[in-house]
């Protein structure tokens, strides 16, 4: 089955535009640590919206940053961080795509039990995506980009956050991808040939 094409079935309505704040959080790579001369070049670059926090070993910067969209904000951050010059870059938007029954419900405002029966087709309008992963595991994942399509198709969520959902998706992808070009090019030219090649054929 084929994959639904966001930018053709993604209506945007026509609105006035208007800035707001956004919040989200930024993981950071190539730093394992900060100072006050790495908060004073983060601050000088831009950042002044956001507080630095060491987590898990990583450091984190979670931003109240006001922009036109979330991607517009996000992006901007990412730009922020990386002409701070302090040796470090963006790994990722701390935001996961992958999701459970209860965090899709979390997400769209409905209960556990509700979105479990919207994928078995005991409730709601039926066709709820497919998990994607850790089938075999008894502990299903969703793309959460696939089911907030779905569920703006049926006025379940606001248009706003299918859109934010399939930006962050994409910001994350490419973040995922120059971090791995940049650890790893060869491999990476090597698989995509490989990858390019199999595709050809079929």
């Amino acid at each position: 089955m084929s994959r639904p094409n966001y930018e053709r079935m993604i209506k945007m309505e026509t609105r006035t535009s208007c800035e707001r704040e956004h919040e989200f959080a930024l993981v950071l790579t190539g730093i394992s640590d900060f100072d006050d001369n790495i908060l004073e070049a983060l601050l000088e670059a831009g950042c002044d919206d956001a507080t630095v926090s060491l987590q898990h070993g990583k450091v984190s910067m979670d931003f109240t940053r006001t922009a036109l969209s979330l991607k517009d904000a996000v992006v901007s951050a990412i730009r922020d961080v990386r002409r701070a010059g302090i040796g470090a870059d963006v790994l990722r938007v701390d935001d996961c795509n992958l999701v459970t029954q209860a965090e899709i419900g979390r997400r769209s405002g409905r209960s556990r039990q509700v979105i479990h029966q919207y994928y078995l087709g005991q409730r709601g309008p039926g066709g709820f995506p497919s998990p994607v992963c850790q089938i075999s595991d008894n502990a299903p994942l969703w793309r959460w980009c696939e089911v907030a399509f779905w569920m703006r198709r049926h006025n379940m969520i606001k248009e706003q956050d299918l859109v934010d959902a399939r930006d962050l998706e994409l910001i994350n992808l490419i973040l995922d991808y120059q971090h791995q070009l940049h650890i790893a090019p060869e491999e990476i030219e090597s698989l995509s040939t490989e990858l390019g090649s199999i595709t050809a054929k079929a």
